[in-house]
């Protein structure tokens, strides 16, 4: 199961969800009823419609579950703070 915590994690689970199915982006347009575009700009990272999105998990077979979000990882920590500049007075 992918979490995702961003618009660009949520299109990639969107992506390797699709390929996982082997249904192109196509397929998935022709099922949900959306275009191509909406299709590839979600799997992008971009913005679409709420609609849209469950139109198009939808017609992949999937669902969308919302969980407590937790504590970030040591790797998100490290990346959050890469730039900060601990000896600034």
């Amino acid at each position: 199961m992918d979490i995702s915590k961003n618009p660009q994690e949520l299109g990639e689970a969107v992506r390797r969800f699709r390929r996982a199915r082997k249904l192109t982006q196509v397929q998935v347009s022709h099922l949900s009823g959306r275009s191509r575009d909406i299709l590839y700009r979600l799997e992008q990272g971009k913005d679409v419609s709420v609609s849209a999105l469950m139109d198009i998990v939808r017609a992949m077979g999937a669902s969308l579950e919302l969980r407590t979000a937790g504590l970030p990882t040591l790797e998100e920590m490290r990346e959050r703070f890469a730039g900060d500049d601990d000896d600034a007075a």
